[in-house]
């Protein structure tokens, strides 16, 4: 690749609980990639119009609220509406296991559950987002 992998780190709707959000963001940019964070309470079209802006490959979601079902799909809903429909988009927080198959079939490419490492976040990168940039 002729540039950094870029990734936007977003804390959607009400949630103040950032502190995971900054650990991962922080992870990410130690590992080398450019990194984003757009803070806390952002809306999905915020998030999409900021990740448009930068032009990044991913966007990382922070949900510890509950409202996953709703907000993933939102973002995915406005990026693809600004037209960002390949970036990818994963994310992690307080997500029981019997909503992921939802949040999969909305087009969420990863789901990292509480006690997941930075390291394992690192690892899914490479070997999910970095090739699948590199095919373009």
């Amino acid at each position: 690749m002729s540039r950094k992998i870029r990734i936007l780190v977003a804390k959607p709707g009400l949630d103040g609980h950032d502190r995971g959000a900054k650990v991962v963001a922080r992870a990410l940019s130690d590992a080398g990639y450019e990194v984003v964070y757009t803070g806390l309470h952002q809306t999905p079209e915020m998030i999409a119009a900021a990740a448009v802006q930068e032009d990044v490959d991913a966007v990382g979601l922070s949900i510890m609220s509950g409202a996953h079902l709703t907000l993933f799909p939102a973002v995915i809903r406005e990026l693809e509406a600004k037209g960002g429909k390949d970036i990818m988009v994963f994310g992690g927080g307080i997500i029981p296991d019997e909503d992921l198959p939802a949040l999969k079939q909305h087009g969420v490419a990863a789901i990292f559950k509480p006690g997941a490492s930075t390291h394992e976040i690192v690892e899914w990168v490479e070997q999910v987002l970095r090739p699948r940039l590199e095919s373009r």
